[in-house]
């Protein structure tokens, strides 16, 4: 199936502008603010206009850093405040995000074909390209993690540092793959210079620099680039708690202190954040997308007695599912041969923390941040397929299954498009694409 599509690399460059394509059609519908962009827009218009975010020109308590609103007003600022301006830059990251994941797979499997097939499933799903439509804050926070993780699979650790930064500096989740992936690469690294030593022994001094080295660049360097994007917040007499420390008789690294005390303040806001609403979804829940979040939904006149209109945060069904599986799989081939790490850990780092609160108010859409490494270990299970198969199957016969794979998910991805788009329905087609209760 691959070949058949012709020359790989233009095939991923062909998936990635049909992405593209679809993250800009019809960009400005619906033409208001949806669920938390009412939140990130007005962060986004306050640091064009005042460089920090503020609520009547007094300092506001701004819960999330800056630098998926900066983001959102590159946008603005260059389209105008409109529903288009707040969406257009989040629409390009999302599209990157694509082949990002493109690199990667074709990396950590060895063929762009693999890396064709984890375009096309990311192409296909509807929760990658929901977040890529709506100025939120996830989509941002996922590709910074993407490309700072290609960084990492290409040595070149300072880059990953400096993405992980802009991760971090657009929400503090990235810190857990921050600390999972660094110690991941660096333990790789480790292992592959023991293994290169002839006397399978190595010059501790060497390891020490090595491990100095790389914590400069992954855990120091992020940490400069996080306090590098607050520096509105440091300029501006606006800043929530800016001047706590004069305020409390703190004359030493004043800034320093009133600002390591804000991000005390924001932790203890997200952790006591517990509050009732109608799309709340624990973590156990999104691996199924068992309740998605819905982002907008009217009731617009369309010609038919009763019409709907939707834009709903939710993974396509069957590849989701298909995801599941497959991680469960990974799981039990992990067990045997201690393979597929990487793709474990970066779903572990995107679901597992948030076991730890859990009665804290979340949603589904928060695994955007892990969908990566779901659509991964699905071509990860492909390749393990194809690889214990009988060689009495043929090649072609091989094509055909996984082409009938990837197409039932296309079929699925389409079917459900206009919840994805917006796409004014009557309401009983929008009731039909409503598999579950738990879904309205």
């Amino acid at each position: 199936m691959i070949r058949a599509l012709g020359n790989r690399t233009v095939a991923i460059w062909s998936v990635v502008a049909a992405t593209l394509f679809l993250r800009l059609f019809r960009l400005g519908t619906p033409n208001k603010l949806i669920f938390d962009e009412i939140y990130y827009v007005d962060g986004a218009r306050d640091l064009l206009k005042f460089g920090v975010e503020v609520s009547a020109n007094k300092p506001e308590f701004i819960v999330h850093p800056p630098v998926g609103k900066w983001v959102i007003a590159l946008g603005i600022k260059v389209f105008g405040d409109n529903p288009f301006g707040w969406r257009i830059a989040v629409a390009l990251l999302g599209t990157l995000s694509i082949l990002m994941i493109a690199k990667i797979a074709s990396r950590i499997f060895g063929a762009l074909g693999y890396g064709l097939i984890a375009a096309l499933l990311a192409a296909f799903d509807g929760l990658n390209l929901v977040m890529s439509r709506t100025a939120l804050l996830d989509i941002t926070l996922t590709t910074f993690l993407l490309v700072a993780t290609w960084f990492l699979i290409e040595r070149r650790f300072l880059f990953a540092g400096i993405f992980f930064g802009l991760a971090l500096g657009t929400k503090w989740n990235a810190l857990f793959y921050i600390i999972i992936f660094a110690i991941f690469f660096v333990g790789k690294e480790i292992r592959e210079s023991y293994r290169k030593s002839e006397e399978q022994q190595i010059d501790r001094r060497e390891v020490i620099s090595l491990l100095l080295l790389r914590k400069l660049q992954l855990f120091v360097v992020p940490l400069i680039v996080y306090l590098a994007t607050w520096i509105g917040w440091f300029r501006s007499p606006r800043g929530w708690s800016r001047f706590w420390a004069a305020d409390n008789g703190v004359t030493f690294l004043a800034p320093l202190r009133s600002f390591i005390h804000y991000q005390f303040e924001i932790l203890n806001f997200h952790e006591g954040l517990s509050s009732r609403h109608n799309y709340k979804s624990p973590a156990w829940q999104w691996l199924l997308q068992i309740r998605p979040t819905s982002f907008y939904y009217e009731s617009p006149t369309c010609g038919a007695s009763k019409c709907s209109q939707e834009v709903l945060a939710m993974g396509t069904p069957l590849l989701w599912w298909s995801g599941a599986i497959a991680f469960l799989a990974l799981l039990i081939l992990w067990l045997r041969k201690r393979n597929h790490s990487l793709i474990l850990l970066g779903v572990a780092a995107g679901l597992l923390p948030w076991f730890a609160f859990p009665e804290r108010t979340t949603f589904s859409f928060y695994s955007i941040v892990f969908e990566p490494w779901f659509l991964l270990a699905i071509v990860a299970l492909i390749k393990e397929i194809n690889e214990r198969l009988p060689d009495r199957i043929t090649r072609r016969t091989r094509k055909l299954w996984l082409a009938a794979f990837i197409g039932a998910i296309a079929l699925n991805f389409g079917y459900h498009a206009p919840i994805f788009l917006a796409i004014t329905l009557t309401y009983e087609h929008w009731r039909s694409l409503m598999w579950f209760d738990s879904w309205i």
